[in-house]
């Protein structure tokens, strides 16, 4: 049963006439009233309102980027329109249309949904419940969201699913071998070397975009001019970089969030993590980056995703010692901000193979989400690495596998693992670990991708080569700070240094997240000498907006 027959109430609630007058306190202009069959907010359309509906009806309709469109629901008196999008003015993933009788409702903004969200906790709970699970129940639906067109199991097709699968958004992939998927390629004169297409939910056509085309088309990055000075700018979205934008928006802080990819960081491509405090059955790193994400934004926290960072311009302080810290991004654009919090966090290293990139995406994946274990469903696998993220990997994949061969370089994974997750790949019958064992060579190409691995003993230096398609590299961690261009101190291994130096020019103390830089923090796996567990990264994300408030008003004072 789909999520709209199990859970309908939830999805679409229905306030009585005194919560309907409480919700009409906050909106954000006077009722309009809309013809029978007048379109109140289309497919696509940014900035678009949540609907109170007081007269009449909205019938609700969703439409994917190849015209497919069915009916979603007809709301009635005291029910809302929108989903996850409208608390942060993004392009709007549905339509609504007034009914037979035409309507007449009340519009919330996105600055005045939020404000009705905190400012009544009964309402708010009900409302923020019902957005998460509409969007929840469009990723589930067909026609609706981004269509893309190739060949399933590509590298392109693979990172491009990825991309939108961990950001939350629907989409379908149709094969351009197909009867469907020919007729579109040769209909719209696109040639082979152009795969895959994305046509958004607006129908425009992309071919083989990147990340960042991917999310301008969707709506995902809002507009940044470096006329506004935020309080603060969080670089990564991970766990550590999505506590902080909680944490300081909740408290009133202007906050911008940016990244390159998705939310959720490395900490995302966990498929169960199992030991974090609250959830004695386990969460999905995706599911706990997307809940924080949507936390953040019910603060009003600006998510600039998927937008990188280029470099920090950290300035020179002036007499007060405020510095103008600008942050220049991929898209040309430049923000300013009052502090920067360094979230960037780290990301797998790369063994030393010499045709390592030929495979990347074509066999060779640094994550083991829900896209590569469909790819790699009742084959032979191999898997490097033996610290948490590695076991939570071989846990999620291993029921969906053939075989898995976990290889490790030590002795034994009791030094680098978790307990729970060692007794529980002991028990699984079709994982074979190697140890003290490493990769050598990989082969096959680009056109029909890895066929084998060569594996080789440390101790004999013995080769073995293993028939496998599919390679996980869960293996070290090197720092994502090459964008500070020097701005900040790192050590030897490039992860940054927070809270060593001594007092500045002011007598002020350094804190113990901040650089040698002041106003700059940094917090995470980024962090020289951290915990790199999911819980310490949350817990550096809540500190630091402690001792953000206590620069902005060391600063403050100074002025």
């Amino acid at each position: 049963m789909s999520l709209l027959d199990t859970r309908r109430h939830q999805m679409f609630p229905v306030f009585d006439a005194t919560q309907l007058e409480l919700v009409k306190r906050f909106a954000s202009g006077e009722a309009r009233s809309f013809a029978p069959g007048e379109t109140i907010y289309d497919v696509g359309d940014r900035n678009s309102s949540t609907w109170i509906i007081l007269e009449g009806t909205i019938d609700v309709r969703r439409r994917d980027g190849l015209g497919h469109e069915r009916a979603i629901t007809s709301m009635g008196v005291g029910e809302f329109t929108g989903e996850i999008s409208q608390l942060a003015a993004r392009a709007s993933l549905a339509a609504g249309i007034a009914g037979p009788e035409g309507c007449t409702a009340a519009p919330l903004d996105s600055a005045h949904l939020r404000a009705l969200i905190i400012g009544s906790a009964e309402i708010g709970e009900v409302v923020m419940r019902a957005l998460i699970l509409r969007r929840v129940g469009l990723i589930e639906a067909d026609a609706v969201g981004s269509v893309l067109v190739g060949v399933p199991g590509h590298p392109d097709v693979t990172r491009l699913e990825g991309f939108l699968s961990r950001n939350g958004y629907p989409h379908k992939t149709l094969n351009a071998h197909s009867e469907e998927g020919r007729a579109l390629v040769e209909r719209l004169g696109i040639l082979p070397s152009e795969l895959p297409l994305m046509v958004c939910p607006t129908g425009a056509v992309l071919k083989c975009p990147s990340e960042a085309e991917a999310g301008v088309c969707l709506g995902m990055v809002p507009e940044l001019t470096a006329d506004r000075l935020y309080d603060v700018a969080i670089v990564g979205a991970g766990p550590a970089g999505l506590a902080t934008a909680v944490y300081a928006a909740s408290e009133g802080l202007s906050v911008l969030v940016l990244d390159q990819r998705a939310i959720g960081g490395q900490a995302g491509a966990s498929a169960r993590i199992e030991n974090y405090l609250g959830f004695p059955t386990g969460i999905s790193g995706q599911a706990l980056a997307g809940r924080a994400y949507v936390q953040a934004q019910k603060f009003g926290a600006e998510l600039a995703i998927p937008l990188g960072v280029r470099r920090l311009d950290c300035g020179e302080p002036d007499k007060a010692g405020r510095c103008s810290l600008r942050l220049e991004l991929s898209n040309g654009v430049a923000v300013r901000s009052k502090t920067v919090v360094i979230a960037s966090g780290a990301r797998y290293r790369r063994p030393d193979i010499s045709n390592l990139d030929t495979f990347e995406g074509a066999g060779v994946s640094y994550w083991a989400s829900p896209v590569e274990a469909r790819l790699c469903e009742g084959e032979e696998v191999a898997l490097v690495g033996g610290g948490n993220s590695a076991g939570q990997a071989v846990v999620y994949l291993a029921p969906r596998v053939k075989r898995l061969h976990l290889i490790i370089r030590g002795t034994g994974l009791e030094a680098s693992m978790s307990r729970y997750l060692i007794e529980r790949i002991e028990s699984l019958p079709n994982v074979e670990i190697h140890t003290r064992t490493e990769v050598r060579a990989l082969e096959g190409d680009r056109a029909q991708g890895l066929t084998a691995v060569v594996f080789g003993d440390r101790d004999t230096g013995q080769p073995h080569t293993c028939p496998v398609r599919h390679l996980f590299l869960f293996i070290g961690a090197d720092p994502n700070a090459g964008w500070l261009d020097g701005c900040v101190a790192v050590d030897p291994n490039g992860f940054v240094i927070t809270g060593a130096q001594p007092g500045d020019e002011s007598g002020r103390p350094v804190l113990p997240l901040e650089t040698n830089r002041r106003g700059v923090f940094a917090i995470g796996d980024v962090r020289a000498g951290s915990t790199k567990r999911v819980a310490a990264s949350v817990g550096e994300g809540a500190s630091v907006v402690a001792q953000i408030h206590s620069f902005l008003g060391a600063t403050t004072t100074q002025a």
